[in-house]
């Protein structure tokens, strides 16, 4: 029952994703996929991840994004007990943006 969402669509807009080369290519794949509300509704949903995982407390994320307080709890939720796709993305970028270091295994 978890993996209802898992179709050959979902596996082939994720395959087209996985394809892309680079941010351009990302951009302008969004564009043409989303409508503009889809697009700054994921993007908000994105910055609640963001805010949640620097330990923000609801209100602030609401006032600072304009979620509301039951969207935060959903995303909330999802951070916390969903299949690890925020943690893992987060992880990445925070990988990322992290200096090199000789214990981190070197430079980039």
């Amino acid at each position: 029952m978890a993996d209802q969402w898992r179709t050959p669509e979902t596996d082939a807009l994720v395959d087209a994703i996985l394809r892309l080369d680079d941010r351009d290519d990302a951009e302008r794949f969004l564009r043409d996929l989303c409508t503009l509300g889809e697009l700054r509704d994921m993007a908000q949903r994105w910055a609640v991840v963001r805010l949640l995982d620097e330990g923000l407390h609801y209100a602030e994320i609401s006032k600072r994004t304009g979620a509301s307080t039951a969207t935060i709890t959903r995303i909330a939720s999802w951070l916390n007990h969903g299949e690890d796709g925020y943690r893992r993305a987060l992880a990445r970028l925070k990988a990322l943006d992290a200096p090199s270091s000789p214990a981190a295994g070197g430079g980039r």
